[in-house]
């Protein structure tokens, strides 16, 4: 599993086209289903443009060979013969994560997580996971939910995650550059949180975020502003809390 995660943040890391897109369900049982979309198809048809022979080289070769089904990182660690934890903590969570790598008209497009039906507590010990593992995931599935309830903390509004996974693979040099190399990397990054009953009612007000229809509500990112210390937003309250009917 660390090898095809490490091939994925390789793929990130040479991004100058890439879209990230996630969607968070709510579920009425307090659990949460999470999904983050890696759209590469602009990167990958520039790459082909400039250089036709560049899908063929080891790291598009090896990252071609990821599976394009929902597979568990418990799977792809047993596949790999690397599964070393009899934490069952550690193993309940890697079975809930999922990964694969999409394609169109056979050529590799993009990849993908997945977190299914994930509890308070599946997501208490997902920080402990993460430690070692270094996941690019969605900052704000970390939010309060209690089947009826979201408390959304803005302050969740970042990519800490990328920047850290990312982190992992670069130089000292490249890692201090790392918030001026965000805005190059990424061409626009958003969030979609979904409920499965009617939205009840909005407290508190952020510029990035909007309610989209009677069961949703959607973030985008601003990536400028993000890195502009002096940048001020004309809506930025700390907490936004969404109820349910």
């Amino acid at each position: 599993m660390k090898k095809m995660i490490v091939l994925f943040l390789i793929s990130l890391f040479m991004l100058e086209s890439c879209s990230v897109n996630s969607e968070i369900i709510y579920h009425q049982d307090a659990s949460s289903t999470s999904a983050t979309d890696i759209d590469t198809r602009e990167f990958m048809a520039e790459m082909k443009a400039m250089t036709p022979d560049s899908l063929k080289q080891n790291e598009f070769a090896e990252m071609d060979k990821l599976p394009t089904t929902w597979t568990s990182i418990y799977e792809l660690e047993k596949q790999e013969g690397k599964l070393k934890t009899a934490n069952p903590d550690t193993i309940r969570i890697m079975k809930k994560i999922f990964m694969k790598s999409k394609k169109e008209n056979n050529q590799p497009s993009g990849f993908a997580f997945k977190m299914e039906h994930f509890t308070p507590e599946d997501y208490r010990a997902l920080k402990n996971f993460t430690k070692e593992e270094k996941l690019p995931l969605d900052q704000n599935m970390f939010n309060s939910w209690d089947g009826k309830t979201l408390t959304i903390d803005t302050e969740n509004f970042n990519l800490k995650n990328i920047e850290e996974a990312l982190r992992t693979k670069t130089s000292k040099e490249e890692s201090e550059k790392m918030e001026g190399m965000m805005t190059m990397f990424f061409k626009n990054i958003g969030t979609s949180l979904k409920f499965e009953n009617k939205i009840k009612s909005i407290t508190g007000k952020h510029d990035w975020l909007k309610q989209t229809d009677d069961y949703s509500v959607r973030i985008e990112y601003d990536l400028k502003t993000l890195y502009d210390t002096e940048a001020k937003l004309k809506n930025a309250d700390q907490k936004i809390v969404i109820i349910t009917e």
